[in-house]
This record gives C-alpha cells, sequence and structure tokens, in this order.
C-alpha cells in the first residue's frame, strides 16, 4: 500500500481520535488528516518531485510527509544540524523544488537555495524575508486529490553517510515504508503498547519510520512528540501525557540515567525500543533496574533497509543481542567470498526485503555504480560484523566499514577530512571514532600541518564546525608530524584507532 492510501485506511479503520500531542496541543486524526488533503493540493507538486523538509519535530514536519506522499511527491528529510552548504548540495543533487522552513530554520534554507530555482514554504506565523509562502496559505485552498502511486516508486529521499563512500541519497519506496512498519507494527504491539512518547527527530529515518508504524497499529493511540531531546523535559513529557512506550537512542537513554530517575513519574511506561547505534548491556540493565517495571528491547537496522531489520520481541528480549529478524525480513551473515557461515561465527551481515533501497541517488538519478557494490542480488551488505545464534537472534559486534556513528548519526569520516583539508594550513587529515560512553562515538581529526604552521588544535575545532553539522564536527584534533599511511599509500585507520585509544581525553575539545 502506498503511504498516501495507508493514511486514509488508518483513519477509517481507526476511527477519529487524539493522535498527536505536542508541548500541550493536543490534535485529532481527522483535523491532521484533513489539513494534510489541503495541503497536498497547495504545495502545487508533480508526482516524483523532491521537496525538503528542514524543522526540528513539529506537526508540520508531519503534515509536509502526508501531504507530499497524498501528492505523489517525495520528502527529502534534512536534519536541522546541518549548515548551509551541506543542505545547499542536498538541493542540488535531489533536485528539490521546493523546501519547508521553520521559523527558527529558515535563514538556513533561505542561505543554501540562495540562486536556485527552490520555493520556500515557511511554516510560521507570518512571511519573513527568504521565504515565498506561508504553509497556512497553502492550505487554505481545495482539496487535493490522493495521487496514485505504484509500491515501487519512490517515497523518501534521505541523505546519509552510508556504507559506501560519501554522503549519498538513500532511495526508500512505498513498499518499503509501508511493509516494514507494519512489521514493526506487528512486533510492537505485542507489548500491548499504543500510545508513544518519540524525541527521534522525524528526519532521521529511525523516526520517519516510527511516525509511519502508527498508520499501521491495531488500535488508536496517540504520539507525544518532543521537539527535541532534552533529558529533563522528557521525563516531565511522560509525567504529563503518560505513554506506555517510547523510542530513543542508546545516548539518549544514557543521558537519561544522569536524572533522578527514582523520582521521575514513569509509571505508564513499560517499553522501550532504541536502535540507531549499539545499545551497551550495562545501559539497559542500569535503566531497567532504576525504572522498574520498563523493559528495554533493543533492534538494528540501517537507513539502506528502511531502519529495521530486526527488533528484540518484547515477550523474549535476548541480552546482548538486537533480536529477531522482522517478518519478511531475510537475514545471513557472510564470509568474504559471500558465503553463508556457520551459526556463532562473525561474519558481514546481510539484509533482503522489500525494505531495502531502491538504490543510492547521486546528481539527480540514481547511481548504478554505488548501488550493484552495496546490493547484491537483493541482499544489502551492510558493512556490519556479527552472529546469528541458533534461534536466529542477530547480535553485532563490530563494523566493517569506517563509519562513525555519533548519537545515531552518520557521520563519514571524509565529510570531515575534506573540510579540514580545505584549511589552508592543513596538509594531510584523517578521521576515526572513538568510543564515547555517552553518544556512542566520538568524531577525532589527525591532522599534519604544512612546514612552520602555527594553527592550534582549538582553531581547527572551531573552523570545522562552521563548516560541517553540529554531529559531524570534530571535538578532538590532535596534530602529528604526518599521518600515519599503510605501505599502499593509504591512511592507515587501524594505526590511528590505536593510537587514538593510547591518547586518552582530547587535545581540543568543541
Amino acid at each position: 500500500m502506498t503511504l498516501g492510501a495507508l493514511a486514509e485506511d488508518s483513519l477509517a479503520r481507526l476511527g477519529d481520535h487524539r493522535s498527536l500531542e505536542v508541548e500541550g496541543r493536543w490534535y485529532t486524526a481527522a483535523e491532521l488528516h484533513a489539513r494534510a488533503v489541503r495541503l497536498s493540493a497547495g504545495f502545487d507538486v508533480a508526482p516524483g518531485d523532491r521537496v525538503a523538509v528542514c524543522m526540528t519535530n513539529s506537526p508540520e514536519v508531519l503534515l509536509s510527509y502526508a501531504a507530499l506522499w497524498r501528492a505523489g511527491a517525495v520528502p527529502t528529510p534534512v536534519i536541522s544540524a546541518a549548515t548551509a552548504p551541506e543542505l545547499r548540495h542536498i538541493l542540488v543533487d535531489s533536485g528539490a523544488v521546493a523546501a519547508v522552513a521553520s521559523e527558527a530554520s529558515l535563514p538556513l534554507v533561505a542561505e543554501a537555495a540562495q540562486g536556485l530555482d527552490v520555493r520556500v514554504v515557511l511554516a510560521g506565523p507570518e512571511l519573513l524575508p527568504g521565504a515565498d509562502v506561508l504553509m497556512d496559505e497553502l492550505e487554505s485552498g481545495a482539496d487535493g486529490p490522493l495521487v496514485r502511486r505504484d509500491g515501487d516508486d519512490l517515497a523518501a529521499l534521505l541523505y546519509t553517510g552510508g556504507t559506501t563512500g560519501r554522503a549519498k541519497g538513500v532511495m526508500l519506496t512505498h513498499a518499503g515504508l509501508s511493509e516494514i512498519s507494519r512489521s514493526r507494527a506487528q512486533v510492537f504491539s505485542e507489548s500491548g503498547a499504543v500510545d508513544l512518547l518519540l524525541a527521534l527527530p522525524l528526519s532521521h529515518v529511525y523516526g520517519l519510520l516510527n511516525s509511519v508504524t502508527r498508520m499501521h497499529m491495531p488500535a488508536p493511540g496517540f504520539v507525544s512528540l518532543q521537539r527535541k531531546f532534552d533529558a529533563a523535559q522528557w521525563l516531565e513529557i511522560a509525567a504529563r501525557v503518560r505513554p506506555q512506550a517510547a523510542a530513543l537512542v542508546p545516548s539518549m537513554l544514557q543521558l537519561l540515567l544522569r536524572q533522578d530517575l527514582e523520582s521521575a513519574d514513569l509509571s505508564s511506561l513499560f517499553y522501550v525500543t532504541t536502535g540507531g547505534a549499539p545499545l551497551s548491556v550495562d545501559v539497559r540493565e542500569d535503566f531497567e533496574r532504576r525504572v522498574g517495571g520498563v523493559r528495554v528491547c533493543d533492534g538494528y537496522g540501517c537507513t539502506e533497509v528502511t531502519s529495521t531489520a530486526t527488533m528484540n520481541p518484547y515477550g523474549a528480549p535476548r541480552s546482548g543481542s538486537v533480536g529477531l529478524r522482522l517478518p519478511g525480513v531475510e537475514l545471513k551473515v557472510v564470509d568474504e567470498l559471500g558465503d553463508a557461515v556457520p551459526v556463532g561465527s562473525d561474519g558481514e551481515v546481510c539484509v533482503r526485503s522489500v525494505g531495502v533501497m531502491a538504490g543510492y541517488w547521486t546528481d539527480g538519478r540514481r547511481d548504478e555504480a554505488a548501488t550493484a557494490q552495496a546490493v547484491r542480488d537483493g541482499w544489502m551488505h551492510t558493512g556490519d560484523v556479527g552472529h546469528l545464534d541458533e534461534d536466529g537472534y542477530l547480535y553485532v559486534v563490530d563494523r566493517i566499514k569506517d563509519l562513525i556513528i555519533r548519537g545515531g548519526f552518520n557521520v563519514y569520516p571524509r565529510d570531515v577530512e575534506d573540510v579540514l583539508l580545505s584549511h589552508p594550513t592543513v596538509t594531510s587529515a584523517a578521521v576515526v571514532g572513538r568510543p564515547d560512553p555517552v553518544l556512542g562515538e566520538e568524531v577525532v581529526a589527525w591532522v599534519a600541518l604544512a612546514t612552520g604552521a602555527t594553527t592550534t588544535a582549538e582553531e581547527l575545532v572551531e573552523y570545522s564546525r562552521e563548516r560541517l553539522g553540529r554531529h559531524k564536527h570534530p571535538r578532538e584534533v590532535r596534530i602529528v608530524p604526518a599521518v600515519p599511511l599503510t605501505s599502499v599509500g593509504k591512511t592507515d585507520r587501524k594505526a590511528l584507532r590505536a593510537m587514538t585509544t593510547q591518547a586518552g581525553e582530547g587535545s581540543a575539545a568543541g
């Protein structure tokens, strides 16, 4: 089922009910659907058009997605922490015809869209310089028809570091988003939970999938949406709206553990799902111990498989595991030759399902070469190392590629290295991840300077901060005489990781 049709089916099946809460304001399912139907016409887009959505969590993000799916267009979510050059790259590479901004993100969007044929839609109370039209004005007209799309048509284009190289668009289909969310709803509903506290950014595939999953739930429930995660505020929201479930990434759990959980009212909460980064067994056990009656269930996936491939079942989670494959998902673990390894043996984790991306997107089209490298015979080669036990539970133990996951966001070293190398005194640069107890990994850069240069590590941290999103820029920069290379002249990341471990605390922090 395509996502526009799914929205109509969900409303007809579940009926009108309180479905969304944001900062004390409640929205009903019928109210949101009616607004999305009108907005779908107001956007004035053609089937297949890409529209960038660059806002922190808000009802307008969900309305934009719903309206664009109804119109047959393709939401292109962008994290609000992006810089103007990063957003401009996405606008150009995707061929976006429009971009949706909030009042807070408008300066970023306006700067990125300058000189491009991109209409800027502002979700705000009044028109401001840099915006072309208000979202409220687009909602004021006639209803838009449900545009027919096929299951293999593009439904979302998400930009990610991926597992095969520099940041590029990941093509997700209507069938993939619908079926993976249906399978996820099936596993989720086994807990009996229907009301969800969602702090995940809707611009991230994990947050996006959680929002679509709600349309497949067997009973009506609400989502309480936190605009931006803050641990103390999260506890206040949980006490006020009394959710049964929450979706978090491990770094959020770690930050919650720093709060006075024993004094918080979390009596309604009994189910927490996590993903986006490895979850420490110690963190899970500590959270469950301090919040009595709650069960934390980890899952596994990546953007290229529509976020989720496995989930720990609520009734039978297994410690240290990321769970069982979702219904309709196939898993295998292979060696360097692509042959399946025995149960309990480590190898590369591969996933096959309708949720596997339609391909990578580069320069306005499907990138055939990059796609063929990652997806072979329908199997997505994730670049992650893991093993299956005798009952089919998956354990992820390491990563093959150099991808850094900081707070649930993908950071590809080359993106950071390119920025550092643009500094006039930097002659070489290499970036690796350092384990971090809160964020999963921290970004560490090793650089060599031109002879006689006096640039400091602190200056390079600031230089990177100005040119990269908050989740990307290195908090530690170490200046060395030369970046180590292998015998064939490639960056020796193994040596760098060992050096990073030995070095301890960073030379510069941002």
